[in-house]
């Protein structure tokens, strides 16, 4: 079985772009991702859109003259293993204390209405 993919953060920057977005060509990340990193150049894009794909994070249509890149993986299957590793590293494999890591502090009032609805719901 071939390990999970672990993106580093400006993969993963790349990726909420073509989760949001769908597929893309270079030039269209780089005008989505420049609001937030104006000085992300083109070509830095491009590179690390071409790293992705080497690396299997990322699947490329290469049919038209520009590339259009897409994520090979869907969001919650990605975030699904990156948590599953979070939790074995960091947590002792206990999802519990992730989760309670996880709202103390980190959670608005609103969310935690939201959370507590969702448990109240499944019992």
């Amino acid at each position: 079985m071939p390990s999970p993919i672990k993106p580093t953060p400006a993969e993963l920057e790349m990726l909420g772009i073509l989760w949001q977005h769908g597929a893309a060509t270079a030039k269209q990340v780089h005008e989505a991702i420049l609001p937030a990193r104006p000085d992300m150049a083109y070509a830095t894009v491009l590179r690390q859109l071409q790293v992705m794909h080497t690396k299997g994070i990322l699947k490329r249509d290469e049919s038209a003259r520009a590339h259009v890149y897409a994520p090979a993986q869907p969001q919650d299957s990605l975030q699904t293993s990156l948590i599953k590793d979070l939790i074995h590293k960091a947590f002792s494999g206990s999802g519990k204390e992730l989760v309670l890591a996880a709202l103390r502090g980190h959670v608005t009032p609103k969310e935690r209405a939201e959370i507590q609805a969702i448990l109240d719901k499944d019992v």
